[in-house]
């Protein structure tokens, strides 16, 4: 660093957030892109996301123990060692931060070490260096960069920055500082998940219904409201092309019959429409409606929460 940060080139939480919302159709394209690509990732490591998001949070463990304890870890040497430690598993600290009952954490936790992703050597729990390795936050980083460099774009449009950074410099900077950045976004994640959890109840069904959203979002046609609350009524019922089940299998890697039994689901809790020929679209209706808009405006007061944390840290590094 070659001079003090100056206080007044932070930006408040609350300027985020009314950016955000004031120009959520230049956001949208990438943010919906990380939110649908990650569920995709997550299934495709083990064919079932919770065992996933079980290792994902084991890990997170060292970086709330890094952050605790002041500790600043780059994302080279996070991933060099051939495994992570971990104190203990609490099967029922895992079930209530994850909202998963106590029986299937156990049951998930148990195939994990059946399949060599988790080991224990006496007292001692590690995380294997290939299950390492494959967690690696390589895309989402590049996807979690995209994001602030489009809000960087708009800063600058706003005036509130003189300086926009690219995808490079973003990603450069948060491999600096991996051990906060990661932390702040696992910390955004966790909650995101949660709350989509909570309503639906499956992350599967969740990962299916944000492929048939993506397709609206970047439907050629579509033309987005700027505004977040516009944009959320604008996107319903936009894509008239839709999408079928066998694509969606294929995008997501779950199989034909779980995912047409999952968009019945949907489409009967009115997330979700068919057509006649069977084509499937994003117009949520009544309860739905009111659940995703809902849904749409808490999760952006986290992504404003994740922003400011990590926007103003990158600010930081590269200033």
């Amino acid at each position: 660093m070659n001079a003090i940060p100056s206080i007044s080139d932070h930006i408040d939480e609350k300027v985020i957030n009314k950016v955000i919302q004031d120009n959520f159709a230049a956001l949208a394209p990438s943010y919906f892109t990380l939110t649908s690509n990650w569920f995709v990732r997550a299934y495709d490591h083990y064919k079932d996301i919770d065992k996933f998001v079980i290792i994902i949070y084991l890990i997170n463990l060292n970086l709330i123990y890094f952050r605790q304890n002041g500790v600043k870890i780059d994302y080279d040497t996070f991933y060099k060692d051939k495994s992570i430690e971990i104190n203990k598993i609490n099967i029922s600290d895992i079930s209530k931060d994850l909202g998963v009952p106590k029986e299937s954490i156990r049951r998930k936790v148990l195939e994990l070490e059946n399949e060599g992703t988790i080991k224990r050597s006496g007292k001692k729990i590690f995380i294997v260096r290939s299950t390492l390795y494959s967690a690696r936050a390589t895309n989402t980083l590049t996807e979690l960069a995209t994001i602030l460099h489009e809000f960087n774009k708009i800063l600058k449009k706003e005036k509130l920055v003189t300086e926009v950074y690219s995808v490079n410099e973003i990603i450069s900077a948060m491999k600096e500082n991996f051990s906060y950045c990661w932390y702040q976004f696992n910390k955004f994640w966790f909650i995101y998940i949660n709350r989509w959890r909570a309503e639906i109840k499956d992350l599967e069904v969740l990962a299916i219904g944000m492929v048939v959203i993506i397709n609206a979002v970047k439907n050629k046609d579509f033309v987005p409201k700027k505004n977040m609350r516009s944009y959320h009524e604008s996107v319903m019922g936009s894509d008239v092309r839709g999408v079928n089940a066998m694509s969606i299998s294929e995008i997501t890697g779950i199989p034909r019959p779980t995912v047409v039994r999952k968009l019945k689901y949907l489409i009967d809790k009115k997330y979700l429409q068919i057509n006649e020929k069977k084509l499937i679209s994003f117009n949520a209706k009544d309860s739905a409606f009111v659940t995703t808009k809902g849904m749409v405006n808490k999760n952006v007061l986290s992504l404003s929460h994740f922003i400011y944390k990590v926007f103003n840290q990158i600010r930081i590094i590269n200033n």
